[in-house]
């Protein structure tokens, strides 16, 4: 296979994708050279169009399966390994519902009529991720799980780190060291420069924060192929068949 680096070697690389300002921002990472660069696309679609057999893993901050009533047992389980200090970084996601409301007012009602035991309202939160929801949605079968998994940051760092939360803000200048310095112990040398050089290529349609989840979830990736990811699950599926799962 071409270089998906476009250096000419034959390389398997994989990916960790996160939405930006700018609309996605995916982190590639060559395995055994362990060359990276980022690009940003637009929609999920496009990624997914660009990835789709090329790509040997990629992990997305996103979820993947929602389920009808009820919170995703994924979740819980990941506020309960990154406990009080990083916990709140993990939101419900959406009930599958709540994908064919228009307005955030209508969604909320809806989930707090149907009780708490069902989920309850929406958070702002994750109603302003909902149209990045509906985008892998619409493109994701249960089949490309093998190769596409949904991902969160904090515990792919938490498992840099030992299994600890980071102790600093990922806003911060402190929490970005901190990362940083999670991701070279993780097999990431790459991180500081590519850090630099998409500060300098995306400017305002990326955040630091962005591109450090990217190369943690990239690093996942990697891990999920070696049998290292952590795999939050009770091994439920959803409507659709999709397994909700959160890799780390």
């Amino acid at each position: 296979m071409p270089s998906l680096l476009k250096n000419g070697s034959q390389e398997r690389v994989v990916a960790g994708a996160d939405g930006c300002r700018g609309g996605w921002i995916v982190v590639l990472l060559e395995l055994t050279a362990r060359r990276a660069r980022a690009e940003i696309r637009r929609t999920f679609a496009e990624i997914y169009d660009e990835w789709a057999g090329k790509a040997a893993a990629m992990i997305v901050d996103m979820p993947i399966g929602l389920s009808d009533k009820g919170r995703r047992a994924c979740e819980t389980m990941a506020r309960r390994r990154l406990r009080a200090g990083r916990a709140g970084s993990v939101f419900p996601s959406p009930r599958r519902p709540m994908l064919d409301f228009a307005r955030y007012e209508e969604a909320n009602a809806w989930g707090k009529a149907a009780g708490p035991e069902a989920g309850g309202g929406l958070s702002k939160q994750a109603w302003n991720i909902l149209p990045r929801i509906r985008e892998i949605d619409a493109v994701i079968s249960p089949a490309d799980q093998a190769w596409l998994g949904e991902g969160h940051p904090e515990v792919a760092f938490s498992r840099l780190n030992d299994g600890a939360p980071c102790r600093h803000s990922k806003k911060t200048g402190e929490g970005r060291r901190e990362r940083l310095a999670l991701l070279r112990r993780g097999g990431f040398p790459a991180a500081p420069a590519l850090l630099a050089q998409a500060k300098a290529r995306f400017r305002a349609a990326v955040q630091p924060d962005d591109i450090l989840d990217a190369c943690a979830l990239a690093l996942t990736a990697e891990a999920r192929l070696d049998g290292r990811a952590l795999r939050l699950t009770d091994g439920a599926r959803d409507a659709r068949g999709l397994v909700m799962e959160i890799w780390g």
